[in-house]
């Protein structure tokens, strides 16, 4: 009998404020969109970065002017080094013709390139890439190599860039949370006023304080629940439209966004929302109610 009391209690508060109700589930849905979206972000440049350290290459360019007995030797102090897992050499011919298919799409440019425009080079990958600094000492100094680039300092830009987006949708999400509380304790004010007869009477007969509150507790709740499931489809929706259908060549660039992750924002989402607006709703009614 209680528990029927309770949630009809909650299904007519919800009703009674509807608009109020609607604006903190729209309010709570896209601060835990944002929230989800960040999490899955963090997720995916911890995923790209183990993916993409593990693939990058010391590439050592060679000199317009290197001579067959200084490239021979730079040759061999690179597969004498023990830090090396593996080398490949790059012609100017081979050079050009990638550069001829990673610009394939931009043939004017591709056109201004001449064959000897692109140096030769060694394409050297380490067992450990942050030995980096080390090879690079080590290779310094031998004559016909012109420049040394490790290809992680060019990621590291790239990720730092993402980070700042991951600190971007952290920041709105604080921000939209801040209002989607602010809402959840107005909501809960109105319907505790609209009711502060129902629940002096229930004070006075000895009801318990938990039974006093479970109504708008669990209404909060709800909302709550409502907004992290309408969350959770905004960012399905996104990654099944977006990242695997119109942004679908951005994965030569990006890792595959795993359906598991997206599958996981799930119960974050819904345990988030309901903890957030219980325990807001729970602190409202407890310096309104005074029970």
């Amino acid at each position: 009998m209680r528990l029927k009391y309770v949630l009809n209690e909650v299904l007519v508060g919800l009703w009674r404020n509807v608009t109020m109700t609607v604006a903190m589930i729209i309010t709570m849905s896209v601060s835990l969109t944002m929230l989800g979206a960040s999490v899955l972000l963090y997720m995916q440049v911890d995923q790209m970065k183990n993916y993409y350290y593990g693939e990058i290459e010391v590439s050592i360019f060679l000199r317009t002017d290197v001579t067959d007995g200084q490239r021979q030797q730079i040759d061999s102090a690179i597969s004498s080094n023990p830090l090396v897992a593996n080398q490949t050499y790059e012609t100017r011919e081979q050079a050009l013709e990638r550069f001829k298919t990673l610009w394939k799409d931009s043939p004017e440019f591709v056109n201004s390139v001449g064959p000897n425009s692109l140096p030769e080079s060694f394409r050297v990958k380490l067992k450990n890439p942050e030995t980096y600094k080390t090879f690079t000492d080590q290779m310094k100094g031998m004559q016909g190599i012109q420049d040394i680039i490790d290809q992680r300092a060019l990621l590291d830009k790239v990720f730092n860039i993402f980070n700042a987006i991951q600190v971007g949708a952290l920041v709105v999400a604080g921000v939209m949370a801040l209002a989607a509380l602010l809402l959840v304790g107005n909501t809960i004010q109105v319907a505790a006023y609209s009711k502060r007869r129902e629940v002096a009477v229930m004070k006075l007969v000895g009801a318990s304080n938990w039974f006093i509150q479970a109504p708008f507790v669990l209404e909060a709740v709800v909302a709550g629940l409502i907004g992290a499931i309408l969350g959770f489809v905004a960012l399905f929706v996104s990654k099944i439209v977006l990242f695997d259908n119109k942004l679908q060549a951005l994965t030569t660039i990006l890792t595959p966004i795993d359906n598991g992750n997206v599958w996981l924002m799930l119960p974050l989402l819904a345990g988030v929302g309901a903890l957030v607006s219980a325990v807001t709703a729970w602190v409202t009614l407890r310096f309104y109610l005074k029970v």
